[in-house]
């Protein structure tokens, strides 16, 4: 890289609260070089939303990238007609119309069943008692892996994330990744002979039906897992939060003058639960007067776009009846998340009506702590009802 500005974080404090560094580089250097974290990192919603789209240069092919190494390079990092070849062959699986046909009756059940478990306590933790089990049933199922405990699905989902953020390269955090990827490789070898005798809709069932390598079928199925638990929770139990510190926004949804959709597109651009997404620089490119070199990694900061002070006014208020539509909260090119559909579905149509329905008199019962920024959400989040 040539003629990129330098710029110092504390990773500690980066990590419990990202957004004063980000909006001082995007008033300071919307490029720039952050060493702790060893790329170069883009902060403005125009720029990231312009150049995602440049594959030809901000390629997601990253054979040495965290991700690739640990998990098998799935779609995610694959681009043009391999990466559109496999996004064809899960559709079956994401579509709008399977969401609403077969996975939203699933998310249902399983909302039920953990608020039956949970209501008669009158308290608990939201994001480990509830945002934590319904996400995990829900992904349990579109993901084939029904022979997965919940608590598995979250701990294999958290191994894959630590390990695919673990910049500093601490061994013990690749040790547990490894072990989380063994248990999904196992509890897929278990499900396969079953869904090669019984297909159904889940995204493990559709690869097979669509005669992909298995090693790619693994890849996209770790992929789901390590996006599909955590987003989800984070977001069900951060939205959650969202509203009970805006108690007159809450009121507005619960009075039907506005809808949980709104409150939940509103919070994935306030706290965007996946913050960021990596490129490999992949040819020469000149954007703001730096230069980029082939092989340079580049960050596209996600939450720092959607609270690009250029585009939405107050960006830092949470304001459900903001119009969300310039977000890119779920991507903004061809990398697109495939599960907005079902995320949108668990989280505004199932999850947060459901939880706030049973729980009547929901409140929060403690201090509520946030964390991360490639992925962020709440930790922990004690309530309590009734």
């Amino acid at each position: 890289m040539r003629d990129v500005p330098v710029y110092e974080i504390d990773p500690t404090a980066f990590w419990r609260d990202p957004y004063p560094d980000l909006k001082r580089l995007r008033a300071e250097a919307p490029v720039a070089f952050v060493p702790q974290l060893g790329a170069v990192l883009l902060t403005r919603r125009d720029d990231i939303f312009e150049n995602e789209k440049r594959v030809e240069v901000f390629s997601s092919d990253q054979p040495q990238g965290l991700m690739t190494v640990l998990m098998g390079q799935n779609l995610m990092r694959k681009d043009g007609a391999a990466h559109q070849a496999e996004r064809k062959a899960i559709f079956p699986t994401v579509s709008p119309r399977t969401v609403r046909d077969v996975w939203k009756a699933s998310f249902e059940t399983a909302t039920k069943e953990v608020l039956d478990r949970v209501a008669p306590s009158g308290r608990s933790d939201m994001v480990r008692d509830l945002a934590m089990p319904i996400s995990a049933e829900a992904l349990k199922a579109m993901t084939g892996l029904t022979n997965m405990a919940w608590q598995e699905m979250d701990r294999v989902s958290q191994g894959m994330i630590d390990g695919c953020a673990n910049y500093a390269g601490d061994p013990a955090v690749t040790a547990r990744c490894n072990d989380c990827t063994a248990s999904i490789d196992a509890h897929i070898d278990a499900r396969m002979p079953e869904l090669k005798a019984e297909p159904d809709h889940s995204l493990l069932s559709v690869q097979m039906q669509a005669e992909l390598p298995e090693d790619t079928i693994r890849a996209n199925v770790k992929l789901a897992i390590s996006g599909g638990q955590n987003e989800p929770r984070d977001a069900i139990a951060g939205t959650a939060w969202a509203l009970l510190t805006h108690p007159e926004q809450l009121a507005m949804v619960l009075a039907g003058k506005a809808t949980w959709l709104q409150a939940f597109e509103e919070y994935a651009r306030w706290i965007a639960p996946i913050g960021m997404s990596p490129r490999r620089i992949a040819v020469e490119h000149e954007i703001r007067g730096s230069v980029l070199e082939p092989e340079d990694r580049a960050f596209l900061m996600f939450g720092s776009a959607n609270r690009d002070e250029a585009v939405f006014d107050r960006p830092e208020v949470f304001d459900i009846t903001r119009d969300t539509s310039a977000a890119i909260s779920f991507g903004a090119g061809p990398h697109f998340c495939a599960g907005a559909w079902a995320s949108r579905c668990l989280i505004a149509e199932v999850a947060l009506p459901a939880m706030f329905d049973r729980l009547r008199g929901l409140r929060l019962d403690g201090e509520t702590s946030f964390g991360g920024w490639a992925f962020r959400g709440p930790l922990k989040m004690p309530v309590a009802w009734g």
